[in-house]
C-alpha cells in the first residue's frame, strides 16, 4: 500500500511562540488580562524580553511551542503581581503593629491605591499602637486616663441609713436633663471606680499626712530643704511620694468611714448619724460591651485594623530590583510551562501523523510547572522571613555582642599621667 504524497500548505503549527516579540507596546497593553502595568515602559520592555527568554528555555528552536506571545505577556504580568503580593504580605507583617489606627486606603479593581500614598514603599515609624491600646484599659482601671469617660455623682446622707443603691441613683439622674451622663445609662450597668466624701481638712493639711506627730526632721513637707542643720536637697521623686502619701492619708487614716460595695449597692460603716457629712460622692464609668462603639475616644477606631485595610497597592514595576526581576522571569517561565502543558493535554497525549504518532509531554510540563512555582514561592518567603524587622534586630544584637567580645580581648594601654 502506498501512502499519498502530502503537500501541506504549512509545515508548522498555526499557533506557535515566535523567537522574539515583534508586537508594539499598544498590542501588548491590549493583550494583558488585568493591565495594571500598561503605563510602565520598563514593564513593556520586560514583557518583550520574556518572549525570547521563554522561547529559548522551552526549546522553541527545536520544536514548536504552542502558545502565543500574548500568553507570555500575561504570564509576565501575573508573575509581577505574584511577586508584589508576597512582598506586600511580608511588609504587612513588618508594619501592621505600627499602622493600626492609621488611614486606610481605597483601591480599584486592579489593586491601584487611589490616593497615591505609596505606603508599601515607605519605612514605618514604630509606634507600638497595639501595646498602647491594650494599656488604655489598664489606665481606665487605675483612673489615670484610658478610653472610658469618668463621671461623678453624689447622694445625700440619711441619718441611720446604712445602704444606698448607686445603680438606681445614677439611673434616676440619667433620666433627667443637665447631667453629663444624661440619657446614656438606660439599662446599662455602671462600674463604681471611687467612693469618697468631702469635709474640712484645714487641720489635716496643717499637720501633714503624719498627723503632726514626731515629724521634725529631714522628710517633713514644709519645703525642699530639711532643717537648717543639714540642708539636704530632697529629690523630685521624694516630693511625689509625699504627695501620694498625703492624699492617701486624707482618704484613709483620717477618714471616719469605710464601706463595702456589692452589686453597686453601697454599705457604709459606721452607720451615719446626724453629724455625718451631708453628701457622699462617687466616680463611675458606664459599661459598654461593644468594643467597636463610637464615643469620645474614637481616634484610630476607624483606621487600619488588619491586613486588609493596609493602604498597600501593587509594587510599581520600576521599584523591583534585579533580584526581584530574576524571580519574575523564572516564575513567568513556570506559568508558561503550565499553560503549554494544559494545551498539549487537550490532545490526549498523542498526535497522529502519517504512519506514526507523536507523544506530547503534557504531564511532565504540568508537574514541572507546579513544582517550580511552589519552590519559587517558598524561596521568596524564606528570604523575606530572614529580613523581618524583628529578625534584623536579632542579627544586629548578635553582631553587637560579637563585636563587644572581640573588643574585650583587645589589650588596653595603661595611661601614665
Amino acid at each position: 500500500m502506498s501512502f499519498p504524497d502530502l503537500t501541506p500548505t504549512s509545515t508548522t503549527s498555526a499557533i506557535t511562540l515566535p523567537v522574539t516579540s515583534s508586537d508594539a507596546d499598544l498590542t501588548i497593553q491590549q493583550s494583558l488580562a488585568i493591565g495594571f502595568y500598561t503605563g510602565s515602559a520598563a514593564f513593556l520592555a520586560g514583557a518583550k524580553s520574556q518572549v525570547a527568554f521563554t522561547y529559548k528555555r522551552l526549546g522553541g528552536d527545536v520544536l514548536d511551542i504552542e502558545i502565543t506571545a500574548g500568553n507570555v505577556y500575561n504570564h509576565y504580568e501575573e508573575a509581577v503581581l505574584e511577586y508584589s503580593y508576597i512582598v506586600n504580605l511580608h511588609q504587612a507583617r513588618n508594619s501592621l503593629g505600627s499602622s493600626l489606627g492609621g488611614t486606610t486606603g481605597s483601591f480599584n479593581h486592579k489593586g491601584e491605591e487611589l490616593t497615591g500614598n505609596d505606603t508599601a514603599l515607605k519605612y514605618p515609624k514604630f509606634k507600638f499602637d497595639y501595646a498602647f491600646r491594650v494599656a488604655d484599659r489598664f489606665s481606665t482601671e487605675a483612673l489615670v486616663g484610658g478610653t472610658e469617660t469618668l463621671f461623678s455623682a453624689s447622694f445625700d446622707m440619711v441619718a441611720d441609713q446604712q445602704d444606698y443603691d448607686l445603680q438606681n441613683i445614677v439611673e434616676n439622674l440619667s433620666a433627667a436633663e443637665g447631667e453629663p451622663f444624661s440619657g446614656q445609662v438606660g439599662n446599662k450597668r455602671i462600674k463604681i471606680r471611687q467612693v469618697y466624701y468631702v469635709s474640712p481638712r484645714q487641720m489635716w493639711r496643717f499637720y501633714g499626712y503624719y498627723g503632726g506627730l514626731n515629724v521634725v526632721g529631714d522628710f517633713h513637707n514644709y519645703g525642699q530643704y530639711a532643717d537648717d542643720s543639714t540642708f539636704q536637697v530632697i529629690p523630685a521623686w521624694q516630693n511625689k511620694l509625699q504627695a501620694v502619701a498625703f492624699e492617701d492619708h486624707l482618704y484613709t487614716r483620717t477618714s471616719h468611714y469605710s464601706y463595702e460595695l456589692v452589686n453597686n449597692k453601697l454599705r457604709l460603716y459606721p452607720t451615719p448619724d446626724s453629724v455625718s457629712p451631708e453628701k457622699f460622692w462617687f466616680r463611675f464609668t458606664i459599661e459598654d460591651n461593644n468594643a467597636f462603639a463610637s464615643g469620645s475616644f474614637d481616634s484610630g477606631v476607624l483606621g487600619v485594623n488588619n491586613m486588609n485595610t493596609l493602604p498597600f497597592e501593587n509594587i510599581p514595576f520600576e521599584k523591583i530590583n534585579s533580584m526581584g526581576q530574576q524571580w519574575v522571569r523564572r516564575f513567568s517561565l513556570a506559568l508558561s510551562k503550565e499553560t503549554l502543558g494544559q494545551i498539549r493535554g487537550k490532545f490526549g497525549g498523542n498526535v497522529p501523523i502519517p504512519g506514526d504518532n507523536i507523544s506530547l509531554n503534557s504531564s511532565d510540563l504540568l508537574s514541572q510547572a507546579a513544582t517550580e512555582q511552589s519552590a519559587l514561592r517558598e524561596e521568596l518567603n524564606k528570604q523575606l522571613d530572614e529580613m523581618l524587622y524583628s529578625r534584623i534586630a536579632e542579627v544586629d544584637k548578635v553582631m553587637t555582642d560579637n563585636t563587644d567580645a572581640i573588643v574585650g580581648k583587645t589589650p588596653l594601654k595603661i595611661f601614665v599621667g
